[in-house]
């Protein structure tokens, strides 16, 4: 699990890629996946903090804040710009930060409510990915949009993924891959 700092040493014009999406509107802003107690997805607007030191969010007093210290996996997805379909999105694990000068510094300069019952969390990042786009072709009548430029990154130290899901129901239909245009790092 790399931290938003090792992640950005290791891959910078990505990671500014992510923290542009996710401030293009002035302070952080994205949608928050979190797992529920019965296992099932649970999403919320949120407002990422991203600093030299990492990536966090004050959570309030609310079921994502309980998700998130009962099973801290999380996926964190950028609002959709007003101008293109490009889109960001990074996944790991979140973890309270707990050293209280620590909090108290990132409180101050992201002007979190002293009055608010809320927690910090730093979050870390597992796969990290950001795709572009091309805008000069979109609604233009007779051109064909090229495929989006894919970017991902996953942490060279984490446990690998499983290759199949434990238990798949036998009714459900098989799901077909999509193919992507990833570009090179």
């Amino acid at each position: 699990m790399a931290s938003w700092s090792e992640f950005a040493a290791d891959e910078p014009r990505l990671a500014d890629g992510i923290r542009v999406l996710l401030q293009q509107y002035g302070p952080g802003f994205g949608y928050l996946a979190t797992v529920r107690a019965d296992g099932g997805p649970r999403v919320h607007p949120v407002s990422p903090v991203i600093t030299d030191e990492g990536l966090f969010c004050f959570i309030i007093d609310s079921p994502k804040r309980r998700d998130l210290e009962r099973d801290g996996r999380y996926a964190l997805h950028s609002f959709p710009p007003e101008e293109s379909d490009d889109e960001a999105y990074v996944a790991g694990h979140a973890w309270p930060v707990t050293d209280p000068v620590q909090v108290a510094r990132l409180a101050q300069s992201a002007r979190a409510e002293p009055q608010v019952d809320w927690r910090l969390f730093e979050f870390t990042v597992d796969v990290a990915m950001l795709t572009r786009r091309e805008q000069h072709a979109a609604g233009v009548p007779g051109v064909t949009p090229s495929r989006p430029a894919v970017r991902v990154w996953l942490d060279p130290q984490a446990p690998p993924a499983p290759a199949a899901p434990l238990a798949v129901p036998p009714t459900r239909p098989a799901r077909r891959s999509r193919d992507v245009q990833c570009t090179a790092a």
